[in-house]
């Protein structure tokens, strides 16, 4: 029983002794020995089960934030939008920091007034519009007036009655729509702070970004990226134009025709319009629908009004205000869109178009050529 104890003391001394005889004063801890066979199946099992597992935590991690992560990409998103408006005071002789200061100030104050003018109108409205409403259902079930066709062709008032009953009780809608509102000012606040500071920190951000780029190919990656931040720039100026020119069209046309809450109506659909494609055809559906309790030839032509913007908007207005900018095909938009609104709803539909736009632009200046060359 003690020979194999005097075996192993025998080997650690013999090692200590090639120990010793390897210690020098210029290297006290010896040379480096030889890199292990990366080719052995130990070294490749180990490897391929640390990627997965890597993989997999980075999966997890990435489905555990995703909200923050959303949150994080639009406030990137609409600082990159924002940065024209602060280049060009910049190139102006303000200080960056005055310049940012001077946008935001520009910002909080134009959407201030905003909603010190509209909330009052809004909230008048509104309540009208629910003292309206049983009239409104009267008439939905009265199958002699127009509404009342329209609910017994198409089931509104079933529609509406299970959304409304969708909730857990008076109790829980009320809890619900409390948890609602607060998640929105929340998330709006925190949207909010981190523009600011990616407006801020900008330039800062376009170095750290360019520098993870091999110095060899970095200045045309520079070129490449200072074009699809302009083109995301452009973009976000130009959407959030046209929809307010969706807005005051709409204002005008409802205040002619005598449509009730005009201005209800027209914040509805100027904020819609922000959602490329399907947003307008949205707005125009639920402001016909309005329009036709006044009487059905306001109906239809408030039907026909957003058919002929809807192709002034997309064959002059877009390729005018955006159209230079981003240069994205029909077909293109369509699909980002649809794609967009399919992965992260609302914010997708909303960003889809600029990255469908960054990518056409990758592919043709990057992939295409090396195709072409291969």
């Amino acid at each position: 029983m003690g020979q194999p104890h005097s075996d192993e003391e025998g080997t650690v001394a013999e090692a200590e002794a090639e120990a010793a005889e390897i210690s020098t004063p210029e290297q006290p801890l010896g040379t480096v020995g030889k890199r292990l066979d990366r080719r052995s199946p130990f070294f490749i099992g180990m490897a391929a089960a640390a990627g997965v597992a890597v993989t997999y935590g980075l999966i997890q991690l990435i489905a555990d934030a995703e909200q923050i992560l959303v949150l994080v990409g639009l406030a990137l998103f609409l600082a990159i939008g924002m940065e024209p408006a602060v280049s060009w005071l910049a190139v102006h002789r303000f200080p960056r920091w005055l310049a940012v200061t001077t946008v935001f100030v520009v910002a909080f104050a134009a959407v201030g007034g905003f909603l010190a003018a509209a909330i009052p109108v809004i909230v008048e409205q509104a309540t009208a519009l629910v003292a309206k409403a049983p009239e409104y259902l009267r008439q939905a079930q009265d199958h002699n007036t127009f509404l009342g066709r329209l609910n017994e062709r198409f089931h509104l008032q079933q529609a509406v009655e299970s959304s409304l009953s969708s909730g857990s009780g008076l109790t829980g809608g009320v809890l619900g729509a409390g948890k609602a509102v607060f998640g929105v000012v929340t998330d709006t606040l925190i949207l909010i702070v981190l523009t600011i500071y990616f407006v801020a920190d900008l330039p800062r951000i376009r170095a750290a970004i360019y520098r993870l780029i091999p110095h060899s190919r970095r200045p045309r990656a520079i070129l490449i990226g200072d074009n699809i931040f302009a083109k995301v720039g452009g973009y976000v100026l130009g959407n959030l134009a046209v929809s307010v020119i969706a807005g005051v069209l709409t204002l005008v046309w409802l205040l002619i025709f005598g449509v009730p809450y005009a201005a209800l109506l027209a914040i509805a659909v100027a904020v819609l319009d922000l959602v490329p494609v399907v947003g307008s055809v949205i707005g125009g559906v639920l402001v016909s629908l309005v329009a036709f309790t006044v009487s059905l030839p306001v109906g239809l032509a408030t039907v026909g009004f957003f058919v002929v913007y809807r192709l002034v908007e997309d064959y002059l207005l877009v390729p005018k205000i955006i159209g230079n900018v981003l240069k994205v095909p029909a077909l293109v938009t369509v699909v980002a869109v649809l794609l967009g609104g399919a992965l992260l709803g609302v914010i997708g539909a909303l960003v889809a178009i600029p990255v469908a736009a960054a990518i056409l632009l990758l592919a043709e200046e990057v992939l295409y050529p090396r195709l072409d060359r291969g």
